[in-house]
């Protein structure tokens, strides 16, 4: 059951997004405040995005010292945001609902991939890192920097033109309606 809740995550987001803007009633002051931490997350996920290099090595520095899933927390903190610029309690109920339903199995599967592609830095990581969020700030950091090649690589820059056309038809939204 999980491996089929993990795989559709990201057909069952496109469908949620229309719905997301049919229910959506972006007014002032939801929509900037909203979509403010819609780009806080977008930034979050792009910094991770530019340290992660997917099944070469486990990433321990930048965001991933905070949290085993940056992107994942990018992408709730993006959820967030986009549920209160859409200003409708179904729009959150819906969001929190999907993201426990359909993320956190994909984490679990992340999870057990990485285990078995680095044993011994991924239990080192697992005692040392938080799941999900982040409680604490963490005594420590990784030392690889973020690399820009790897955010394009990893195809993050899809994140920000889906925030750009998301922000783009809350605007036309608001503004006709």
């Amino acid at each position: 059951m999980l491996p089929i809740l993990s795989r559709i995550r990201v057909p069952a987001g496109f469908l949620l997004a229309g719905l997301y803007f049919w229910l959506a009633d972006p007014a002032w002051p939801h929509w900037p405040a909203g979509t403010a931490l819609a780009f806080l997350g977008m930034l979050f996920r792009g910094w991770a995005a530019g340290h992660v290099r997917k099944n070469d090595r486990l990433a321990v520095s930048g965001p991933y010292s905070f949290t085993r899933h940056p992107l994942y927390l990018g992408s709730f903190v993006i959820g967030l945001g986009f549920s209160l610029a859409g200003r409708s309690l179904p729009i959150l109920v819906l969001f929190l609902a999907s993201f426990f339903l359909l993320y956190l199995p994909a984490m679990r599967n992340e999870e057990e991939r990485l285990k078995h592609l680095f044993p011994a830095l991924y239990r080192l990581s697992r005692k040392t890192v938080p799941f999900f969020p982040p409680p604490r700030w963490p005594a420590r950091r990784g030392s690889a920097p973020f690399s820009l090649q790897h955010y394009r690589r990893n195809r993050e820059y899809r994140v920000a033109l889906g925030f750009a056309g998301a922000l783009g038809l809350l605007l036309w939204k608001a503004w006709w309606f």
